[in-house]
């Protein structure tokens, strides 16, 4: 035997092979097999190339991918990664073979010829290019530029009162229940991953199973090993956005020369910066040029020597981990994959760079660990709250912070991005809701176990709702239909089901409040963002800002003069008059990222909302339709593997036409979760992969 795929019925690849590096080409091969396309894509994305084929729509990103310099950090953390750590090296190159192997012997996917591409080489630096642009936008850098608009027209109290989780961020929900609290006496540990729903889904349930371990987890595809979700019999992890602050902007001021371009730098000193240009094919449309600049501090991704579009006067360039240490974290993965208890997962987490994740693990030994991975500099705070100049002194890195570590309360611990174990790396935070409520739920039972767990990642109870409807109840002279909306809305329950249609007049007074606000001239002032390139301008819409921060605004002691009365009153009415019917689930809708989009496949209504435990995001006042929601459900049981339990939206198969190509979204829509099988006796064997 040198490799062996079986399936289970949900079609989850589970791989036996004789050496690690024979599995990770096994794995390689069995992803490229069920991922083609997917993988073609996030190739091409991770290089800034898919504007090729995909048109203009995808150049914006392509070109913050090359200014940014994604390909040529991942090119430097393998070669780094080559003389660190060979072993893993290989490892990775066993992977990329794989993948290779399975693009030049398979039939392509029906979508390369709707595309009209063939399926290209990946080289050995491609995983890691995959996972820097997965993750690139992770820590929000850009929230930094929000916080500079935002004060620049309301003040630096505006910041505070903006803070929020803001909409290009993704987060998780995840809780450690110990022995002492469950009903076999070991752990069980459980949660979901809330990311951008793409289709396939950016998480792959897989088996790997080897002489040195045998593991069952959610990989990324196109990434070697398991890195973010596992359970290896005897021990099992889990992570969620540690919220972390480890990005920063300098304001560069730079200047063309006969030689090229120099930056100021905090010496009082014109430096040279490295510059050279690429062209960017656009399917239809000329080539685009991009110059491509890197300061001392890093690359250019907004603005040059000419300033931005709009005439001001700046530059931005981006400093982050891996950028500057040549290390991503992936000598972390082997270790993962091979650990048997708490401490295994705990040494091997001290490698890891990005992102920043808080960790949570537990083994049948009754160790627990809940830390902190990742790496953070130590820099002014100023850093941290937005974009610094880079002429001055004081804003240089000067170390690494040491990871935070926490206990259990109760037996539980609970991460949900809120402010915790993380705190002091970080700035802005996830609303304390999701947090609270898991843990309430948790309190509710003395003994869990495995089989509790869905009832917890499903609850829909709303509690940024609060503020809304106590304001609606405060207001008066209202007309016979708002009056009767109010009293509806204050006698709701508060869930956001889809089959409620309460939840849904909700939402509907909810959006028409933020726009009601944001519309006003007090904070409409705020609605014209500053000239950066179009990918970060999701930080700077001011709707969704309003939105995410509506309970800050509806507290304040004083909304720069808004009459909040008022203009509650004036959404109610609006929505009253509208006379809303139907359910939360008619206008909640899924709304996945496809690359080739299906105008065809009507999308399922969906229960939860942004700050519920079941965290399905829309974008209140802009629309209902949620982008955003869990890529995937899990629960680790350390009494019986074989008890734990997981889902993902769609299947395990990207390829249109597969049995598995959408057969667990019935159980994903219902909350339901497919058995982790790992027993091989109970697995049906391949021949073809």
């Amino acid at each position: 035997m040198s490799a062996e795929t079986y399936r289970d019925a949900w079609g989850i690849p589970h791989l036996r092979a004789d050496s690690a590096g024979e599995l990770a080409r096994a794995q390689g091969r069995v992803t490229a097999h069920d991922r083609a396309w997917q993988l073609e894509v996030e190739r091409h994305r991770a290089q800034g190339t898919s504007a090729a084929f995909l048109g203009a729509e995808a150049l914006p990103w392509d070109r913050f991918v090359r200014r940014a310099r994604l390909a040529d950090t991942a090119r430097r953390c393998f070669a780094a990664l080559e003389d660190r750590d060979p072993e893993t090296a290989a490892w990775v190159r066993a992977y990329v073979d794989g993948v290779n192997e399975s693009l030049a012997r398979d039939e392509p996917a029906p979508e390369f010829a709707a595309a009209g591409l063939a399926p290209g080489r990946w080289e050995p630096w491609t995983p890691l290019a995959v996972w820097l642009a997965t993750h690139i936008l992770f820590a929000g850098f850009p929230a930094k530029l929000w916080r500079e608009h935002i004060a620049g027209h309301l003040g630096p109290d505006a910041v505070a009162l903006f803070a929020a989780d803001g909409p290009g961020t993704a987060g998780s929900n995840g809780w450690l229940v110990s022995g002492e609290r469950t009903v076999t006496g070991h752990a069980v540990i459980a949660g979901d991953p809330h990311r951008y729903i793409e289709d396939p889904g950016v998480y792959q349930q897989i088996h790997l199973s080897c002489p040195e371990f045998d593991v069952v987890g959610l990989a990324v595809p196109g990434v070697p090993g398991i890195a973010h979700f596992g359970h290896t019999g005897t021990v099992a992890w889990a992570i969620t956005n540690a919220m972390a602050d480890y990005q920063d902007l300098y304001r560069e001021r730079l200047r063309r020369t006969g030689a090229g371009v120099e930056a100021l730098g905090p010496d009082g000193a014109w430096h040279r910066a490295a510059r050279h240009t690429e062209l960017i094919e656009v399917a239809g449309e000329e080539t685009v040029e991009v110059e491509v600049i890197e300061t001392d501090r890093g690359p250019v991704i907004a603005g040059g020597p000419e300033g931005l579009d709009d005439g001001t006067q700046v530059a931005l360039a981006l400093r982050h981990p891996p950028r500057v240490t040549a290390e991503l974290g992936f000598s972390a993965l082997l270790p993962l994959l091979r650990a048997r208890r708490t401490t295994d997962v705990d040494r091997a987490l001290d490698a890891w760079v990005e992102p920043v994740n808080v960790v949570q693990a537990a083994d049948t030994e009754g160790g627990l660990l809940h830390r902190v991975a990742g790496r953070v500099p130590v820099r002014a705070a100023a850093n941290g709250l937005g974009p610094v100049p880079a002429w001055e002194p004081g804003h240089a890195w000067r170390g690494w912070h040491e990871t935070p570590r926490a206990g259990l309360t109760d037996g539980v611990a609970v991460m949900a991005n809120q402010r915790g174990p993380a705190a002091p790396l970080g700035v802005e935070f996830a609303p304390p809701h999701r947090a609270e409520r898991i843990a309430a739920l948790l309190a509710a039972r003395d003994r869990w176990s495995a089989d509790g767990m869905p009832a917890i990642h499903t609850d829909t109870h709303l509690a940024s709702s609060a503020p809304l409807l106590d304001l609606l109840a405060t207001l008066d002279a209202l007309t016979p239909e708002a009056a009767a909306l109010r009293e509806r809305l204050l006698a709701w329950d508060r869930r956001m089901d889809a089959g409620s249609s309460d939840a849904a007049a909700y939402a509907a007074v909810r959006g028409a409040l933020v726009r009601h606000l944001a519309a006003h001239p007090a904070l409409a002032v705020a609605a014209v963002p500053p000239a950066y390139p179009e990918v970060l301008l999701p930080w700077l819409a001011l709707v969704p800002r309003v939105a995410y921060a509506l309970e800050h605004l509806l507290r304040a002691e004083d909304l720069y003069g808004i009459d909040r009365a008022a203009t509650a009153r004036a959404a109610l009415e609006e929505v009253a008059a509208q006379q809303p019917s139907g359910t939360w689930g008619d206008v909640h809708r899924l709304a996945p990222w496809r690359a080739l989009p299906d105008a065809a496949r009507e999308e399922p209504g969906l229960s939860g909302d942004h700050d519920c435990v079941l965290c399905t995001s829309a974008v209140p006042g802009l629309t209902d339709r949620a982008a955003r929601g869990p890529a995937a459900r899990y629960v680790w049981d350390l009494a019986d593997r074989q008890d734990s339990r997981w889902v993902v939206p769609h299947g395990a198969s990207g390829r249109p036409g597969s049995p598995h190509h959408h057969d667990q979204q019935p159980l994903w829509l219902a909350g339901e979760l497919a058995p982790v099988v790992t027993d091989f006796d109970r697995l049906v064997k391949e021949t073809d992969v």
